[in-house]
């Protein structure tokens, strides 16, 4: 026989389970919050980074050197040694996890140029920062053709755009904002069909129609390399957004 519980006996059960679902689910948040911080924290060694500037146009010293710099060493996440002496990368190149290049300065000896195209071959990682996307030195075509698979040979004027992204689920757009606008220069970034080809992470546009790459991961066939055509002063290295998109490439390109 079924026993049937009154109204005044069924209460107190309703009210424990009132009470356990907000418990439960307070419990959920703070498990996610701990979850979200443990994906958050340093990898469990520093990441070793060769910064390489230097160059016209650009304040390497300040937004480079600096900024970036600290972005990268905060809370142990990056050992960053920056260089201005192109001559000098050939002695780190097997010493780092990542290559992080920003300069337009030339690399002038021919092995520092043999040896970077090794270091990709070899599968070790690359960043490409702003004015390392341009098409710098006609003398070293190899370089844009294979660790950029294109290019810039112009930009807008400086001012504002807004950066949208395209591919959310890529490691490198971990916690970016799916849209952002900042001033910087809105490089004309151009695929050469004889590269290997890019994906797509985030487009550049302001009020004009045409839209251009403004993060991407190139298609090479060994290397991590990851272009971020951002970075012409502080209002790109000093916003959280572009401090993140850092972050998750220099992790991305050194795995």
């Amino acid at each position: 026989m079924k026993m049937k519980l009154k109204p005044n006996e069924m209460a107190p059960h309703f009210r424990r389970s009132r009470l356990l679902i907000p418990g439960l689910t307070i419990l959920l948040l703070l498990w996610g919050a701990l979850f979200a911080q443990l994906r958050a924290d340093p990898p469990k060694k520093p990441i070793r980074v060769l910064m390489v500037g230097g160059g016209a146009s650009h304040d390497f010293d300040t937004w480079y050197k600096g900024t970036d710099v600290k972005t990268l060493s905060e809370k142990g996440f990056a050992d960053v040694t920056y260089t201005d002496d192109t001559d000098a990368v050939l002695g780190y190149l097997d010493r780092i996890d990542v290559l992080y290049l920003t300069n337009n300065q030339p690399f002038k000896d021919p092995k520092t140029r043999e040896a970077i195209m090794k270091y990709a071959d070899s599968g070790k990682g690359l960043v490409l920062g702003h004015a390392a996307l341009w098409y710098n030195w006609a003398d070293w075509p190899e370089y844009n053709l294979k660790l950029v698979s294109g290019g810039s040979r112009g930009h807008d004027k400086y001012g504002p755009f807004e950066v949208t992204a395209v591919n959310r689920k890529h490691p490198v757009m971990k916690g970016v904002p799916a849209k952002f606008t900042l001033k910087d220069e809105l490089y004309y970034h151009k695929v050469d069909p004889n590269g290997a080809g890019i994906e797509i992470l985030a487009t550049a546009k302001n009020e004009k129609p045409e839209e251009y790459p403004s993060v991407f991961v190139v298609k090479h066939p060994n290397a991590r390399i990851v272009g971020i055509a951002l970075g012409h002063d502080g209002e790109s290295h000093e916003l959280k957004a572009y401090k993140q998109l850092l972050r998750n490439a220099i992790r991305w390109a050194a795995k």
